[in-house]
């Protein structure tokens, strides 16, 4: 691992992917898919979730493929069955036969699109302001999905996914920015979801037939002030998958692992445990 930067992990071909990814702890597995915001990375995305779990379990957070510092491939057309397929591979590469799964927004699409089509090799699996079901894009998400690098268009974003935004400092806008602007980062993302931006919520959606026969143990989390993803998502989520529970932080937006960040590393960590 590279200790000058945290957010530089280890590196592995995962179904022909060079892949950076984070691994910390021992035990059953839990694979942690971030969100798909402007310069996220897996380090940006859970460091606040990760020490908790790692103390018991084998925590693994990869830069899913078209993100952070896993390699860009010229020519790639992203899409769902690429991203199930690079999870899938991750998973081979490691050696990992089932893992626990944490999804964070379109992080959740993956998981539960791996858990319709996999669903021997996904454990419980706790989904946080999830996509995966059909929605109004939100003007939030249109922002988030159509960003152009500037430092205020960052500060705006980041602003967007809080409700608390006492936290967003300079430094942390700045940071932000600075991970967007890489080399080919841009690039990248902006190829992910052009607009116009409402099929992209359909081609990230699992089939409702599907979620509902899904046999998983399924722990679903929202903040109730999410201007990125609606309540409303997570409240369809819910009545489709039969073997789920629902909680909802008031006072919260979409970065409900930070704005929340105790309460719900508790609450995932038990939910891991039982």
């Amino acid at each position: 691992m590279n200790q000058n930067d945290p957010e530089i992990g280890y590196r592995i071909n995962a179904n022909g992917i060079e892949t950076n990814y984070l691994d910390q702890g021992e035990g059953q597995a839990i694979i942690l898919l971030h969100g798909s915001g402007a310069g996220v990375t897996a380090y940006a995305n859970w460091r606040l979730t990760i020490p908790g779990l790692a103390k018991s379990f084998r925590v693994v957070a990869p830069d899913v493929a078209g993100f952070g510092y896993t390699e860009r491939k010229p020519g790639i057309d992203y899409h769902l069955d690429f991203w199930v397929d690079h999870i899938a591979g991750l998973m081979d590469a490691l050696d990992i036969e089932q893992a626990h799964f944490v999804g964070n927004s379109f992080g959740g699409a993956l998981t539960l699109a791996l858990a319709a089509r996999y669903p021997e090799r996904v454990g419980r699996f706790v989904l946080m302001g999830s996509v995966g079901t059909e929605f109004e894009l939100t003007e939030g998400l249109d922002q988030a999905w159509g960003y152009e690098p500037s430092i205020e268009n960052m500060q705006a974003l980041m602003e967007s996914f809080a409700y608390h935004t006492e936290f967003i400092s300079d430094e942390l806008v700045r940071s932000r920015y600075e991970a967007s602007v890489r080399p080919g980062y841009q690039e990248s993302f902006a190829s992910l979801f052009p607009a116009p931006r409402q099929r992209h919520i359909g081609a990230l959606a699992t089939p409702e037939a599907a979620l509902k026969s899904l046999p998983h143990q399924v722990l679903i989390v929202h903040g109730r002030d999410d201007r990125i993803i609606p309540l409303a998502s997570s409240l369809k989520l819910h009545q489709l998958i039969e073997h789920s529970d629902l909680h909802v932080f008031g006072e919260c937006g979409h970065w409900t692992q930070i704005e929340k960040k105790a309460e719900f590393s508790k609450l995932i960590e038990e939910f891991f445990s039982r």
